[in-house]
């Protein structure tokens, strides 16, 4: 007998429980943001709309099914079962943070707070959980496939991302690294910089295209399904020995990035994970393109 599935809901901590863990009570809280110019009662009027989001997506689990709740700073923790569908309830940028962990399971994106997110992933109102629940547990969903980007270390660390890996410095200081194609016929190029960014369709809403705005580039942003990817080099400073000829371009189908660190210590991070992050040292080598892996997110 097989298991029923079981309903994973993913939701973040919000700023109001953040403002209370930091001081102590409601109107301290208040006192410290009036101080500021601010007013605690949007932040709270935020927080309570979440909040009911979230009792409703739970209450519409179907009770024949079993139910786990995992927050966001908790995921790289949490142990998803093949079964699970994940609901995802709150921003975009919370269905993002969960991408890397979920390896092809079904995700539902719900609105926590309508009017002030986008949509693009969390396309979905909570009173519309129940009907989304029972299609993807029945297999009857519509998803789409969502291009996913993949960083790959020589020592086989892996790391996923929906919208972006970044790679360089953990702090202010320059990367340095050859870069180029993954291709020994064609030279890698030294370069110091403010780090590498690689990003798919989706993440080209994001920090992508704020890249190519700020330097008016002229590469075309890949759609959020399309088998492409797109990267930049940030803030690359030419000298005698480092290069900048090598700042964008596009990936297609399995086209690689290959990057050899010349730092004592890079990192690389997806989708502003900076907890969940690839660690490499001298001379390791980490190649980036189109993962196989995609977010299979309900239309």
């Amino acid at each position: 007998m097989s298991l029923a599935p079981r309903a994973v809901l993913v939701h973040r901590t919000s700023e109001y429980e953040e403002l209370l863990a930091r001081h102590g009570t409601h109107g301290q809280a208040a006192f410290f943001l009036s101080s500021r110019g601010r007013d605690i009662e949007e932040v709270a009027q935020r927080h309570h709309r979440a909040r009911r989001a979230f009792a409703a997506v739970a209450a519409a689990v179907p009770p024949q099914w079993r139910q786990a709740r995992v927050e966001r700073a908790d995921l790289d923790r949490f142990l998803f079962a093949p079964e699970d569908v994940v609901v995802v309830v709150g921003q975009d940028g919370l269905v993002a943070n969960a991408a890397k962990y979920l390896a092809g399971r079904p995700v539902i994106g719900i609105d926590a707070d309508p009017g002030r997110n986008p949509g693009v992933l969390v396309r979905h109102r909570a009173a519309d959980a129940g009907k989304l629940l029972r299609a993807a547990g029945s297999g009857g969903a519509v998803v789409d496939e969502l291009t996913m980007v993949e960083a790959v270390a020589d020592d086989t660390q892996r790391l996923l991302a929906l919208n972006e890996i970044y790679l360089g410095s953990p702090g202010h200081q320059s990367a340095r690294y050859r870069l180029g194609p993954d291709d020994d016929s064609v030279p890698a190029e030294a370069q110091a910089s403010s780090g590498v960014l690689v990003g798919t369709g989706t993440g080209a809403t994001g920090w992508l295209r704020s890249l190519r705005q700020e330097r008016g580039s002229t590469l075309p942003l890949p759609g959020p399904s399309d088998p492409l990817l797109v990267w930049y080099v940030r803030e690359a400073w030419p000298s005698p020995t480092t290069g900048t000829s090598l700042v964008e371009g596009v990936l297609a189908d399995a086209e690689r990035l290959r990057l050899t660190v010349e730092s004592d210590r890079l990192v690389a991070f997806g989708d502003g994970m900076e907890n969940d992050a690839l660690v490499l040292t001298w001379g390791q080598t980490v190649r980036l393109g189109r993962s196989v892996t995609s977010l299979r997110l309900l239309d």
